[in-house]
């Protein structure tokens, strides 16, 4: 597995499949983050394939180190040649995917890509064939560490010890940042204190918040791990981002939450889980949308109007009954 996204919505597979007996996860260094402490994971296999294990050499030795122990079958909830490559140097004789997925040609199993199921459904699919349509919910696990980080960080907020909101303006993909979070957060009830959440790489975003509402703003961007970023997600009364990480984690610590969608939609199957959740898209009727499975970085149009034209007011009105329930 590698998006990181993804990583959180396997946790029900991964759950249901540690009900039958133990689970090894194989991840990249950073999904592997993700899954640190869950009860569902008996072992993390981390796989630097752009680093120490990259190239051929990287992926043959990895393999070697997977047939030794002589695993029963493999889930490839990731579609890639390289992950069935592996599975099959490997030589686990059950490899289990989608008919979809570039490297299904090596699986001994393929199991239908429903396009119109979420992707936790789709993912858990893989090994529960009777499963309903309804979603399972996705499951994290910060430890102490994390914990702590946040309590502190906190601390150290104009708002504490107040309740607050987080909001999470970024996104490796350009195109679904939302470019309206300042005037956003300088709207909000002064009963709220304000988190920004997300990677060192979103601290811009982050400094034009604080700079809209500086009585009222933490920058928590770039200071805390995975999970602690989860555990402060989950602290929050609310959650209002973009389609993007954060939302899963908000999804996997339950905590209400608002995702605003632009060049996507949510019908691709990564939408909120949270049982409390509201999503905010431009109104049906811009033929360009949506153009791109991921969101492009630049808008091919040039005029960004998915993300400009959803309101200020529009994304409040979606927030206020999430924060009185």
């Amino acid at each position: 597995m590698s998006f990181l996204g993804d990583v959180v919505l396997t946790t029900p597979l991964l759950t249901y499949l540690a009900l039958q007996g133990p689970v090894d996860v194989v991840t990249t260094p950073a999904g592997g983050a993700l899954l640190e402490g869950h009860p569902a994971v008996r072992r993390l296999i981390r796989y630097d394939k752009r680093g120490a294990q990259r190239g051929i050499g990287g992926l043959r030795s990895l393999a070697v180190q997977l047939r030794s122990a002589q695993y029963a079958v493999a889930y490839l909830a990731q579609g890639s040649w390289r992950s069935a490559a592996l599975a099959w140097l490997a030589r686990i004789p059950s490899r289990v995917g989608f008919d979809s997925s570039a490297g299904s040609g090596l699986y001994t199993s393929r199991v239908p890509y429903r396009r119109a199921w979420h992707h936790a459904t789709r993912l858990f699919q893989l090994a529960a064939h009777d499963v309903s349509r309804e979603t399972p919910s996705p499951s994290l696990f910060p430890q102490v560490a994390d914990r702590d980080a946040v309590t502190a960080l906190i601390a150290r907020g104009p708002f504490h010890p107040g309740p607050f909101i987080a909001v999470a303006p970024g996104s490796v993909w350009a195109t679904k940042r939302w470019p309206d979070f300042p005037s956003l957060v300088a709207s909000l009830s002064n009963g709220y204190g304000i988190v920004v959440v997300g990677g060192a790489d979103d601290r811009a975003l982050a400094g034009d918040i604080v700079t809209a509402a500086p009585d009222r703003v933490l920058d928590a961007t770039g200071q805390l791990s995975l999970l602690a970023s989860a555990e402060l997600i989950r602290r929050a009364a609310a959650i209002v981002t973009n389609d993007s990480l954060p939302q899963h984690l908000a999804s996997a610590m339950g905590t209400p939450t608002v995702t605003l969608y632009g060049p996507t939609l949510p019908a691709f199957g990564f939408g909120p889980l949270a049982p409390m959740r509201a999503i905010v898209e431009h109104p049906p009727g811009l033929e360009c949308r949506p153009c791109s499975a991921h969101g492009p970085q630049v808008c091919p149009r040039g005029h960004f109007r998915c993300m400009r034209e959803i309101s200020v007011l529009t994304v409040a009105d979606a927030l206020t009954p999430l924060l009185r329930s």
